[in-house]
């Protein structure tokens, strides 16, 4: 099925709506077009910071639905693409076209906008640039669903939706929504395309409809998310707590547990009897009895990798610094504690999904997060823990 390249006419223009897209919980018109965002404006006001605005408006999990009988679907992007210095520029971001649930193309853009960041300094440049065309012809003939789902790791500027036939929302197919929320390794990094990071994955294989919260580096129990999961309609939700924390240093001991108790606290405000599942971190040596922060592997830098390495010191666990085996112990324990009252609320060893062994045969390439091959295992997994049946959250 041929892309951009091919510049067959599209006549058909229709305004990208919120109705055409799953996955994002608001859209911002902007100067270019409309920005899918996987915070609510309200949440985005309450917290400044950098990596936050970044993540949150990289549309993970976040695609347009249609229904069309077009054979021919052409997207205009204005991306806004990371270049770490030292580091050699990552591919661009994917876009995967499915086509009545099954792959039927994938294609990148060029051009868009360039956010320099360097590790050393922590400082940030952006520069503007052009826009970009996604183009996906030779689809079949006749009535179809056709998803586009959107680059995890691009902010993504919607410009314009043009097509050889009309397009209207795709019907809603009656499953399930699975609300999650996570850290970069439920946004995505290192997976190969949009529809093959973990949670789509296990989605597909769920037959679940996913709103993706997985937030790079932010899953931090901050307040204003735990309301925005309290305030979204879910019929299955799940929460992957840990790993963010241990990464910034952010908390010790003594305030992990209230503030987890407070998190779910809120979720159950706005879904007292949903289905709740909260998992705990992968195996991940550099942190599993060593505290944070996570910092940057300059040496390795210096040969053109990226890779981590903890800065912390194992003895100041002691002191009440969090490690993932602690964060494990802490989790296990709150759940077990509140399951005594709630029934539909349960608890899952992220080890489970990635553990030693699996590192052992696919190793974290930069010492945290799972590549292309490790997330669809981890997908795999998860469905089937999860979503089978009699699983913690079976349809």
């Amino acid at each position: 099925m041929s892309t951009e390249h091919d510049r067959t006419p599209t006549p058909i223009s229709t305004p990208i709506t919120a109705d055409l897209l799953r996955g994002a919980l608001e859209l911002e018109h902007t100067a270019h077009g409309v920005l899918p965002h996987r915070l609510p404006a309200r949440a985005r006001a309450q917290c400044a910071d950098g990596q936050l605005a970044m993540v949150e408006s990289q549309p993970s999990g976040v695609r347009l639905a249609l229904r069309t009988a077009a054979t021919a679907v052409e997207l205009d992007v204005l991306a806004t693409k990371r270049v770490f210095v030292g580091v050699p520029p990552r591919p661009d971001g994917v876009y995967d076209l499915l086509v009545d649930g099954r792959l039927a193309g994938r294609a990148s853009v060029t051009g868009g906008n360039t956010l320099t960041i360097d590790m050393a300094t922590g400082t940030a440049e952006h520069r503007p640039g052009p826009a970009g065309t996604v183009r996906f012809s030779g689809l079949p003939e006749g009535v179809k669903d056709v998803e586009i789902w959107l680059p995890y790791n691009e902010t993504t500027e919607l410009v314009a939706l043009r097509t050889d036939a009309p397009v209207e929302p795709a019907p809603d197919r009656g499953r399930k929504v699975w609300l999650h929320h996570g850290s970069s390794i439920s946004h995505g990094t290192d997976a190969a395309s949009p529809t093959t990071i973990w949670p789509a994955r296990a989605a597909s294989l769920g037959g679940v409809e996913l709103v993706n919260l997985g937030l790079g580096g932010s899953a931090l129990l901050d307040p204003f998310t735990a309301r925005t999961l309290r305030d979204t309609p879910a019929d299955l939700i799940s929460v992957k707590i840990g790993i963010n924390l241990v990464n910034i240093d952010l908390m010790r001991r003594r305030a992990f547990g209230p503030a987890v108790h407070g998190f779910l606290d809120t979720v159950r405000e706005g879904h007292p009897a949903t289905p709740l599942l909260v998992v705990s971190p992968i195996h991940c040596p550099v942190h599993e009895d060593t505290p944070g922060p996570s910092v940057p592997d300059f040496e390795a830098m210096k040969a053109g990798t990226l890779r981590f390495k903890a800065a912390g010191d194992p003895a100041e666990a002691a002191s009440g610094k969090l490690t993932l085996n602690v964060v494990r112990e802490e989790l296990s324990r709150i759940v077990a504690q509140r399951a005594a009252d709630d029934p539909n609320l349960h608890y899952l060893d992220g080890r489970d999904l990635y553990g030693e062994a699996d590192f052992a045969e696919l190793p974290l390439p930069d010492a945290l997060h799972p590549d292309a091959a490790a997330h669809l295992r981890i997908g795999e997994r998860f469905a089937g823990v999860a979503f089978a049946a009699g699983g913690p959250l079976a349809r």
